[in-house]
C-alpha cells in the first residue's frame, strides 16, 4: 500500500510539471505573440521567419468565434475576447486556417499556443464571426449551447474577495461556472479539439477568475498531444494569467500545481528598472531573491516585459514606444538566467486603448509589410527587431548555463553566460574599458546589432583579448546593449 502511494504521487507529480513544459524543439527557448495576426499571416511567418531565426513557439489570439463591434471605424481588439461559441472561426480565420496554420508551423520548429477564452462568454448582443447569435441578457448561447444554469448568479466584482474574483463577472461579461460538469465538459471538448489539431498548449484568459481546483480538473481531463508532433505521452502546456503584484487576495501560488503563471511582477519590475527607478546593479539577484523582488521562481513561470494589456493600461510596463529602453529589457530578459519562459510582444502601433488591428475598408485585417528590420503597414514587428532576433538566438546559444563573471558599476551591468555568451548594458553613463568574461580571446559580432553573413558581421564587432570583452556602449545612444556568443564568433 506504501509503494502504490508512493508510485501515485510521483506520477502526480510529474504529470504535473508536464504540464509546465512548454514542448519546444531542442535548442530553441521563446514565444513570440503575434498578436491579432491572421493564420495564414503566421504561416508564413513561422516558414519564413521564425522557424530559420530559432524562435521556439508563437502564441496566436483566441481562434474561436467571437462578438463583431464596429466603433469609431475600427473594431477593438477585445471583441476576440468575447466569444459567442467555440466553432475555430473568426476574423484571423477559419477551421482550415487555423489547421494550416498549426501543421506549417510545426513543420518548421515552432510551436503553437492559442490564447484560450473560458472563463466568460460575450455580453454584447450582435451576431458572431461565424454567423451565430446569443442572448447575454438571458444568458443564452445556443451555439454552444450554454443556458442561464451554466452561469454564475449576477454580482459585482469586488477585488478584496477571492469568491467574488472568482464567481462574479469580470468587467460585466457573464461568468460561466466551471464547477459544473456540463461547463467543463464542453470546455474539456473544445481545448481537446485545438490538441487534436496539433498545438502545443494554451495560454489560459482570465485564470485568475477561475477556481484553481476547476481548472486542475479540467487540464487533467484534456488529451496528451498529437503524435504526429510530439513524442507519446506529452501533456499540453498551461500558462495562466494570474494578476498578482505581490498583495493581491488570489495569489499566483494557487495556480502552479498545474502549470505556470503569467509573471506580471516581471515586466512590472523591469520596466521602472530600465528607467532608473530601482537597483540597476542589484539585477543579478533578479527572479532569485522573492522577498527583495516578488518575482517567483522561473520554473512556474512565464516572463514577459509587456504583453497586450499592459502595454495599453499600465505605465509600469515598457511598450515599443519607448524605443531602446524597451529594446534593453527585452534583451535583459533573453539574456539573464532566470527560468521563466520568455514570451517576446510583436503586435501593431496604437493610439487609444480600444485600438484594434490596422485592416481596409471591409475590417479584413491587413498583412504586415515587411523591411530590413521590421515591418510597416501598421505593424510594429518587435520580433524583427535585429536586437530581438540576435538575442533570441543568444538564449538558444546559452541554454543550460549559469551566471558567471557578474560586474556592475551603477547603472550600467555585464555578466557571462558560462563559457558560452556575455552581455552588457548601460541605462547611465557611457562604457568604454574592458570587462572580464569566459569567453575565449578572438573577435565576435554584436548581436544587438548585427548579424554573421558569408563571414563577416552586418553590426558591430567586438574584440575578447586576455579575458576581457572591450565594451563600448553609449547611454543614451542607439546601442543600449550588446551581446555576444561563441556562434558569432568571426575569429
Amino acid at each position: 500500500m506504501k509503494l502504490f502511494v508512493v508510485s501515485l504521487t510521483l506520477f502526480c507529480v510529474n504529470f504535473a510539471l508536464a504540464q509546465k513544459n512548454p514542448n519546444f524543439v531542442d535548442g530553441r527557448g521563446t514565444i513570440v505573440h503575434l498578436f491579432d495576426w491572421t493564420w495564414s499571416d503566421i504561416a508564413d511567418e513561422c516558414e519564413n521567419f521564425l522557424g530559420p531565426n530559432g524562435f521556439g513557439g508563437v502564441q496566436t489570439s483566441p481562434p474561436n468565434e467571437n462578438i463583431i463591434w464596429v466603433q469609431n471605424n475600427d473594431r477593438p481588439w477585445w471583441e476576440a475576447y468575447q466569444p459567442v461559441s467555440y466553432k475555430l472561426e473568426n476574423r484571423h480565420g477559419n477551421e482550415e486556417a487555423f489547421k494550416d496554420m498549426v501543421k506549417r508551423c510545426n513543420a518548421v520548429g515552432v510551436r503553437v499556443y492559442p490564447d484560450v477564452v473560458v472563463n466568460h462568454m460575450a455580453s454584447i448582443s450582435t451576431e458572431g464571426t461565424a454567423g451565430d447569435v446569443c442572448d447575454p441578457t438571458n444568458r443564452d448561447y445556443p451555439a454552444v449551447p450554454y443556458t442561464i444554469e451554466h452561469f454564475h448568479p449576477t454580482c459585482g466584482m469586488d477585488y478584496n474577495s477571492p469568491s467574488a474574483i472568482r464567481n462574479c463577472e469580470l468587467s460585466g461579461l457573464p461568468d460561466l461556472n466551471q464547477t459544473e460538469d456540463y461547463v467543463r465538459e464542453k470546455i474539456k471538448d473544445y481545448m481537446n479539439h485545438l490538441i487534436e489539431i496539433g498545438v502545443a498548449g494554451f495560454r489560459i484568459d482570465a485564470a485568475k477568475h477561475m477556481w484553481p481546483e476547476d481548472l486542475k480538473i479540467i487540464y487533467g481531463s484534456l488529451n496528451d498531444l498529437n503524435t504526429d508532433y510530439f513524442s507519446a505521452g506529452s501533456r499540453p502546456f498551461f500558462y495562466q494569467e494570474v494578476i498578482d503584484y505581490g498583495n493581491d487576495v488570489v495569489s499566483k501560488k494557487e495556480y502552479i500545481d498545474f502549470g505556470r503563471v503569467c509573471e506580471f511582477k516581471y515586466g512590472n519590475l523591469i520596466g521602472p528598472c530600465f528607467k532608473g527607478q530601482c537597483p540597476f546593479n542589484l539585477l543579478n539577484t533578479f527572479g532569485f531573491d522573492e522577498d527583495q523582488w516578488g518575482v517567483i521562481a522561473g520554473e512556474h513561470t512565464l516572463c514577459f516585459v509587456t504583453n497586450h494589456d499592459t502595454e495599453r493600461d499600465n505605465n509600469q510596463f515598457l511598450n515599443y514606444k519607448d524605443g531602446n529602453l524597451y529594446r534593453g529589457a527585452v534583451a535583459f530578459m533573453l539574456a539573464h538566467y532566470y527560468a521563466g519562459v520568455p514570451k517576446v510582444m510583436s503586435g501593431f502601433e496604437f493610439d487609444g486603448r480600444d485600438s484594434g488591428p490596422p485592416h481596409d475598408d471591409n475590417f479584413n485585417i491587413l498583412s504586415p509589410v515587411y523591411t530590413e528590420t521590421g515591418c510597416s503597414n501598421g505593424w510594429t514587428c518587435e520580433h524583427r527587431w535585429t536586437s530581438v532576433v540576435g538575442m533570441v538566438q543568444f538564449r538558444n546559444v546559452v541554454a543550460g548555463t549559469d551566471m558567471q563573471q557578474y560586474w556592475s558599476n551603477g547603472n550600467q551591468i555585464a555578466f557571462s553566460r558560462g563559457n558560452k555568451g556575455f552581455f552588457a548594458t548601460t541605462i547611465g553613463g557611457d562604457i568604454n574599458q574592458g570587462i572580464p568574461t569566459t569567453l575565449a580571446d578572438g573577435t565576435y559580432c554584436d548581436v544587438m546589432t548585427g548579424k554573421l553573413s558569408n563571414g563577416s558581421c552586418t553590426g558591430k564587432t567586438v574584440t575578447v583579448s586576455g579575458g576581457n570583452v572591450q565594451v563600448q556602449l553609449s547611454a543614451g545612444g542607439d546601442e543600449i546593449a550588446m551581446a555576444i556568443h561563441v556562434e558569432s564568433k568571426l575569429s
